[in-house]
């Protein structure tokens, strides 16, 4: 990503509407996961600059890797834990571990080599250790926010179960998600396309927005284990192997 979308992380993962309901949400896919294992092992496959290991240490032990110097510095400053440099495919560190669960948010869209990435992180695995993934939805949606955060591409259910399959996993349940806000995203991006604005998709709105974002966002964390929601702007995955 650019420097400048790292400090933007850096700054606003803690308020942001994007960022503190996606946290419910994925905390929500993993209490069912790791419910009988009060004492999981966990690795946060590029952690940026730590955002997610506060509430990963709810469930478990937490090791986690980045391939950004400076977010993981911001990273080992907020969470007090050693992170690893790490890059996918080919330098994951904590070779001679295994984990209940490895978490990939929001990151493997920004890896050329996608299969053989979620392949590495598969041998990484326990007996029964899940991957839980997430990631931006439909490439109709490729916009200049993919473009300043050095995506490589944008996923459909189908689309990342072929990736999750030549990686020698198979999909236990996926969902888009961030549905309810998908019509007024979808069209902010076609009014910004239109007048050429290049404001960033992740611009803090004012507090009073920001919490009624949060709200209408974070209330998706009581549907997502439950169902499969058909739409959005984003997608969650629980991979297994197969």
């Amino acid at each position: 990503m650019e420097r400048c979308v790292y400090e933007r992380m850096d700054e606003l993962e803690a308020r942001h509407w994007w960022f503190s309901a996606r946290r419910e949400i994925i905390a929500s896919l993993i209490q069912p996961l790791l419910k009988e294992n009060p004492d999981a092992a966990i690795l946060e496959a590029g952690c940026g600059s730590g955002g997610n290991l506060s509430m990963l240490r709810h469930f478990g032990k937490v090791d986690a890797f980045e391939f950004d110097s400076v977010a993981l510095q911001a990273a080992e400053e907020k969470s007090g834990l050693d992170i690893r440099f790490g890059a996918l495919p080919d330098e994951v560190p904590f070779e001679d571990n295994r984990y209940d669960l490895i978490g990939l948010f929001d990151v493997l869209e920004h890896v050329e080599a996608d299969e053989s990435s979620l392949a590495i992180l598969a041998e990484r695995l326990s007996e029964r250790g899940k991957i839980l993934v997430t990631v931006p939805a439909f490439p109709f949606l490729w916009s200049k926010h993919d473009e300043t955060h050095h995506h490589f591409r944008r996923y459909t259910r189908a689309s990342l179960a072929e990736v999750a399959e030549k990686a020698g996993l198979k999909v236990s349940h996926s969902s888009y998600f961030n549905t309810f806000l998908f019509p007024f995203a979808v069209a902010s991006r076609a009014i910004k396309k239109l007048m050429g604005s290049e404001t960033p998709d992740d611009q803090l709105p004012p507090a009073w927005i920001n919490g009624v974002l949060t709200r209408v966002f974070g209330v998706e964390r009581y549907l997502l284990g439950r169902m499969h929601l058909p739409f959005g702007l984003s997608l969650a995955a629980v991979l297994e192997k197969a």
